[in-house]
């Protein structure tokens, strides 16, 4: 099984839909809600490289943004 993890924030219809996406697959996912953890949002910044939610990490991929198909061909659901 893939780890994944979703880099998200309140109130972004992007990451909700991720969301719905994920559970609609039953992929299970660590949500990491960067308003609340600075931490977390210092490393979406510095190590992945990414200034956008959704962030998607797929084991070792890097997923920024809305990208759904990115995140299929990630999770090898294409």
């Amino acid at each position: 099984m893939k780890s994944v993890t979703l880099y998200s924030q309140p109130e972004c219809p992007p990451c909700e839909v991720v969301k719905m996406f994920l559970k609609e697959q039953q992929i299970q996912y660590k949500e990491i809600n960067i308003k609340e953890n600075e931490q977390a949002r210092n490393y979406l910044v510095k190590e992945l490289n990414s200034y956008s939610t959704p962030t998607i990490t797929v084991d070792d991929e890097v997923i920024s943004g809305f990208n759904l198909e990115a995140l299929m061909a990630a999770l090898n659901r294409d």
